[in-house]
């Protein structure tokens, strides 16, 4: 079972967050836990205080070294710990891939989350990963936590109802998503496409993709060189407005040579 225990200051902030929609699901079917644990409790001292002032002089507070130590060797004590993880603007940008990866190997996390001026730099030597959500300063890193935990709950198989509806999700397929629609069939004078109702399935298949290399072509066009691009792709980013120059900084395959059609013999 994948295991998330939570080190925080806050753990009411996650509580309804893990036992509801998805993570709480998952949880009732015994496909994922989720453990929230008040970091005060190994603050070691009656007033619970896990803080104290910066050596060196400057504004806020920092998370001390020797609580996390405490928490961390009463987790062990209960259960193996697999990974620790220090939520950090300085930590590797969690990703897709990521999620992923953390999904295959399962296991009991520790997710530390700071608050105030972040953890003693000491706490570094403490974890097995540091990790970032993105370039953006939070008061803490709960809502952090939050997206890392479903992001990879939900690649747990089981989880989901449909265990391929991920595959083609943003960035699972090295794309952003194509668009989806349901009913009604038109609203405010805007019809669903055609093709969607057609009832052939190659020519939707054919369309999703082309309607995904779009969107990233237009709004995430840094995706592409990522995105394991095959040769149709390159013709259709050419259709699209591609130049030859981007396919090539892409290390896009060459786009498959057009067919050339037969020469009928005349007749005899």
């Amino acid at each position: 079972m994948l295991t998330f225990s939570v080190l925080t200051l806050f753990p009411e902030l996650l509580r309804p967050f893990a036992e509801e929609a998805l993570l709480g699901k998952a949880q009732a079917r015994g496909l994922v836990r989720v453990n929230l644990h008040d970091l005060r409790q190994w603050s070691g001292n009656r007033h619970h205080k896990v803080d104290d002032t910066p050596y060196g002089g400057g504004a806020g507070m920092v998370i001390r070294v020797d609580v996390v130590a405490r928490a961390l060797d009463a987790l062990r004590a209960e259960a193996p710990i697999d990974e620790v993880v220090m939520l950090t603007p300085a930590g590797q940008t969690f990703t897709q891939a990521s999620a992923e990866a953390w999904a295959t190997q399962g296991g009991h996390w520790v997710i530390l989350c700071g608050r105030y001026e972040g953890f003693d730099a000491r706490v570094e030597r403490l974890v097995t990963r540091e990790v970032s959500i993105g370039d953006f300063v939070m008061m803490g890193g709960e809502a952090a936590a939050a997206c890392i935990m479903e992001a990879v709950a939900r690649l747990v198989p089981g989880v989901l109802g449909d265990e391929a509806s991920h595959q083609d999700d943003s960035f699972s397929s090295g794309l952003l998503d194509y668009p989806e629609y349901t009913r009604p069939p038109v609203w405010a004078d805007e019809g669903v496409p055609d093709v969607l109702q057609g009832g052939n399935h190659g020519a939707i298949r054919e369309w999703r993709r082309s309607q995904a290399l779009a969107r990233t072509l237009d709004r995430r066009p840094d995706l592409l060189p990522h995105a394991g691009l095959m040769p149709q792709d390159s013709a259709e980013l050419l259709r699209l407005g591609a130049s030859a120059e981007q396919l090539a900084a892409w290390n896009a395959p060459e786009p498959p040579a057009p067919k050339q059609k037969r020469r009928r013999k005349p007749p005899v």
